[in-house]
């Protein structure tokens, strides 16, 4: 007998319309979910591969995807097709080329909640190692920033008051819904009436946000066990500092660097001193 629970009314809040499990459940009678179908979706390693080397949010094609999974492209093709059946991962062609992403955020939420009951990859090379720091200093959830500068840029916008609602520290005994490694429901940030001023002048506009998401949520950091940034304005402020040259992705996936320039304008703009 398969693991199951009960499904919600209606699909999470912060997904995109019709992804995933969750995007096909939208608007129907409770039913029983198959934890166990997509639990081994994931199970193969090569496919666990796959789906972190797109929990940053971006489409990659299918060659990229074999690389980083260690795979031929033969063999890639057949995991793409079984994560596309089950709902995990779309395809989408331009032209002449298919490219793959994540179903919606929530993919990516449970990969990461997954990561906290996983037993350590062992290290067996300086690039592991490195990677792995990377990870902690800074990567992308999904399509927000996290890690070390994701935590810290929240502290940032929290100081300039930006957002109010809450410190922006997770406090474990104090917690009732909320858990590292995924969206919290605890707390209510909100945006002042400064900080929307702010972040105009920043290059964002929080009325101008997509209305299919909340703007401001929060996820508890799972290598940090604090706030960072989701939602629509989390999206946004993390796009605006690729399109200005603050943030670039690493060679590993979900990886981003802050750049020189990047390090400056957030001292300049948000008071965000950044170690070196």
């Amino acid at each position: 007998m398969s693991a199951s629970t009960s499904t919600p009314d209606a699909p999470h809040p912060d997904a995109p319309h019709g992804a995933g499990y969750a995007g096909r459940t939208a608007g129907r009678p409770h039913r029983q979910t198959d934890i166990a179908r997509a639990a081994a979706l994931i199970a193969d390693p090569s496919r666990a591969r796959i789906l972190k080397a797109l929990c940053d949010g971006r489409a990659l094609p299918a060659g990229a995807l074999a690389r980083e999974a260690g795979v031929s492209a033969p063999t890639v093709s057949a995991h793409l097709a079984k994560l596309v059946e089950g709902g995990l991962v779309t395809a989408v062609r331009e032209g002449r080329h298919r490219y793959y992403r994540l179903a919606g955020p929530d993919i990516s939420s449970a990969l990461e909640a997954l990561a906290l009951i996983a037993p350590p990859l062992p290290v067996t090379s300086l690039r592991e190692s490195s990677v792995a720091n990377a990870l902690h200093r800074s990567r992308t959830c999904y399509d927000h920033l996290a890690g070390q500068l994701g935590v810290a840029l929240m502290r940032a916008l929290i100081d300039r008051e930006v957002l109010t609602g809450h410190d922006g520290v997770h406090r474990p005994e104090e917690a009732v819904r909320d858990r590292p490694s995924a969206y919290g429901h605890d707390s209510a940030y909100r945006l002042t009436g400064s900080g929307r001023a702010e972040l105009l002048s920043f290059g964002v506009d929080p009325d101008r946000l997509p209305s299919r998401r909340p703007a401001i949520r929060y996820c508890v950091d799972w290598s940090e066990h604090q706030h960072h940034l989701a939602g629509a304005l989390g999206a946004a402020i993390t796009a605006r500092l690729f399109g200005l040259g603050w943030l670039r992705y690493g060679v590993s996936p979900r990886v981003v660097h802050l750049t020189e320039p990047g390090a400056d304008g957030l001292l300049r703009t948000f008071g965000l001193a950044v170690p070196a």
